[in-house]
């Protein structure tokens, strides 16, 4: 990911296409080493694209990807409202009982008294 970064940097720069020595360099300049492998591979897929119609090609392929984040985060909202009367309910029951060990600890007399 970071050399098609670094590879998107460039371009943003105004360099349509970027060899492996201006990637080299984008990347060296946060200090992060170059695989010449893996960024010989990012160049060659690249090269000779425009990087908009990669990218939208991209975007309309994710388009298609099913999310089924949506299902559970309204199943989670339906659950927390329709328990908020349980919420405090249980709450208020853990403060009596809290209550009631206090009063058993101290016996009647307080340390300052």
């Amino acid at each position: 990911m970071r050399y098609v970064a670094a590879y998107l940097l460039a371009v943003l720069g105004g360099n349509t296409s970027p060899s492996a020595k201006d990637i080299k360099g984008i990347l060296g300049s946060v200090g992060i080493e170059a695989d010449d492998q893996r960024l010989n591979k990012v160049i060659s897929e690249l090269n000779g694209k425009d990087i908009n119609e990669v990218l939208n090609a991209g975007m309309s392929k994710l388009a298609s990807v099913p999310a089924g984040g949506a299902v559970s985060v309204v199943a989670a909202g339906a659950s927390v409202a329709a328990a908020p009367g349980a919420v405090p309910a249980a709450e208020e029951k853990k403060e009596e009982k809290e209550e009631s060990e206090e009063s058993d600890e101290d016996m009647g007399f307080g340390l300052f008294d």
